[in-house]
Order: C-alpha cells, then sequence, then structure tokens
C-alpha cells in the first residue's frame, strides 16, 4: 500500500448509496446482480437527443453514455442514458444513490464501494473503467455547480 492509500480519509457512503450496496451485497450470485442493474435501467427515462452533447459524454466508456446535472434548493439531480442496457443500469445506480445530494456530499464518495457490491467480479475491465469515468463526470458535474 503507498503513503497516498494510507492517508486517504473515507467519508462514510450517503444513506441512499450505502442502501444500492448492501442490496448488492445480499445477492450472492451474479446473475441476481445483473438482474439488478437490468431493473435499474429499465427505470432510468431517456434523456432529450439534444442533450446528448460532447459536454454531457462520458469519456472512457466504449458505450455511449451521456450524463446532464441541475442544482435545485442546493442539491444535484442527474438525468443521463446509454446506449448499452447493463451500463445503463449502472448509470441509473448511481443516479438513485446520488441524486438529492448537495454538490459537497457528492465530492466526497470515493470509488471504492463498488467493492462492496461484488459488481468488479462480474463487470469487464472496460465497464469497471467506465464505471468510474461515469461517476467522474458526476463528481466534476457537481463540482461546477458550487
Amino acid at each position: 500500500m503507498t503513503l497516498s492509500q494510507n492517508t486517504v480519509t473515507r467519508f462514510p457512503l450517503p444513506e441512499k448509496l450505502d442502501r444500492i450496496v448492501q442490496k448488492f451485497k445480499r445477492r450472492e450470485d451474479p446473475k441476481q446482480k445483473y438482474q439488478q442493474l437490468l431493473w435499474y435501467a429499465q427505470k432510468l427515462p431517456a434523456i432529450s437527443e439534444d442533450d446528448k452533447i460532447p459536454e454531457n459524454k462520458v469519456n472512457g466508456c466504449v458505450s455511449q453514455v451521456y450524463i446532464i446535472a441541475n442544482l435545485k434548493e442546493g442539491k444535484v439531480w442527474y438525468q443521463g442514458d446509454s446506449d448499452a442496457q447493463l451500463v445503463k443500469g449502472l448509470v441509473a445506480f448511481l443516479f438513485e444513490g446520488l441524486n438529492g445530494l448537495t454538490p459537497e456530499e457528492i465530492l466526497t464518495v470515493t470509488p471504492d464501494f463498488i467493492e462492496e457490491t461484488g459488481l468488479q467480479v462480474s463487470l469487464t475491465p472496460s465497464r469497471a473503467n467506465g464505471f468510474l469515468n461515469i461517476l467522474k463526470l458526476m463528481q466534476t458535474k457537481a463540482k461546477s455547480l458550487i
């Protein structure tokens, strides 16, 4: 372990995100985890084609992924879409866990919670990397709203 890893302070996960992580932890079978992601994907409303612009596109993702963030009464609300159902499920998972938080709360989230879900075992390296890039863009957009 490097010094920088030792000095990182991990904040507790926001309550909604922690509940989702716990739900995934209870599912032992990778197929059940995939089914849960697909269920999240079905819940995610599509965004307008007008919002599918380079500023909203997640870079480093094999799939086409777009993220929009709006600030309402000091809280961040995300919308987005993906052309791949599994990735759309990952997007919806993050939205479900982070929508309604302040930008500052979103910026405290570290990506290590994905390991707790057990999803990284089931995700291809490119999808796992895409998941991190989705979270990074969400945090970048949250920071721009401060």
